[in-house]
């Protein structure tokens, strides 16, 4: 009887050990454990573009470099565009514009979406944990018209809307080639980067940018092109890109490094 009573209860001890690992019989402790081990949720950004093609639009290269590092940071994304005609059309071939064409810039930037894409229109800073917006002579000339007015600017309102809105909720806006001249717009004081300040022989072309960011009342900080320059009190990331004639895989970095940070701003 003895060893029937050590086998018995050498079971019960079993089945009490399983039943501390089921669901009904974890320990406060336990439950709390596994409470705070659970996966944090993913930042949503929502990602502006301004056509389809560098000289008219959104430089494509920027734009999927940002999708790449989004997706490799487990970002959800989701993308605008506002639907405004574009100033006009560039043939990328010749450099020139295509005087008989006029083109859409939520239609062109559609392209790049793949078909997903939203009317900026209805972008809520509400809904997202940060908003990225790529370069390409559309941010110039679409969503703002710095390439003909240079400081004297205007900025499309719906993007102005934006700018705001994120940062006013303290959320993190990211930037990369020329576009930073948005937030020097929009935002005032703000620090931003578009690389260096002279052209050094044609290494950064659009170097003169830099001045007009200064004339427009932000602060310029020079960094080179894999680098990022992070504006901690406004929260917005900026890096240079294609500001300069650098490998594509130096580019791709110095945008890696920008959603990065966006990424860690939004605490997610």
């Amino acid at each position: 009887m003895a060893a029937v009573r050590a086998l018995v209860g050498s079971r019960l001890a079993a089945a009490s050990a399983f039943a501390s690992l089921s669901p009904g019989g974890r320990t406060p402790s336990q439950r709390a454990a596994i409470h705070l081990s659970a996966p944090q949720p993913a930042a949503k950004v929502a990602l502006v573009l301004s056509g389809c093609g560098v000289y008219d639009g959104t430089e494509i290269h920027e734009a999927s470099a940002i999708l790449v590092h989004l997706s490799r940071g487990g970002a959800e994304v989701q993308i605008f565009a506002p639907d405004v005609p574009q100033m006009h059309v560039i043939d990328h071939t010749k450099g020139q514009p295509s005087e008989s064409e006029s083109r859409n810039v939520l239609t062109e930037s559609a392209r790049i979406a793949r078909g997903k894409i939203t009317d900026l229109a209805k972008l809520s800073a509400a809904n997202h944990d940060a908003a990225i917006f790529p370069g390409g002579f559309g941010a110039a000339k679409n969503l703002s018209t710095f390439a003909v007015d240079g400081k004297d600017c205007k900025v499309n309102k719906e993007v102005e809307r934006v700018l705001k809105e994120f940062h006013q909720a303290g959320k993190p806006i990211g930037l990369c080639c020329i576009a930073p001249v948005l937030a020097a717009k929009v935002l005032r004081g703000v620090e931003v980067t578009v690389g260096h300040e002279q052209e050094e022989g044609g290494k950064w072309p659009y170097a003169g940018t830099a001045e007009a960011i200064k004339a427009l009342g932000a602060k310029h900080f020079v960094k080179e092109v894999a680098e990022a320059h992070v504006d901690q009190k406004n929260k917005v990331v900026t890096t240079p890109a294609f500001m300069c004639q650098a490998a594509l895989h130096h580019i791709h970095d110095g945008i890696g490094a920008m959603v990065q940070k966006v990424l860690e701003l939004t605490g997610k």
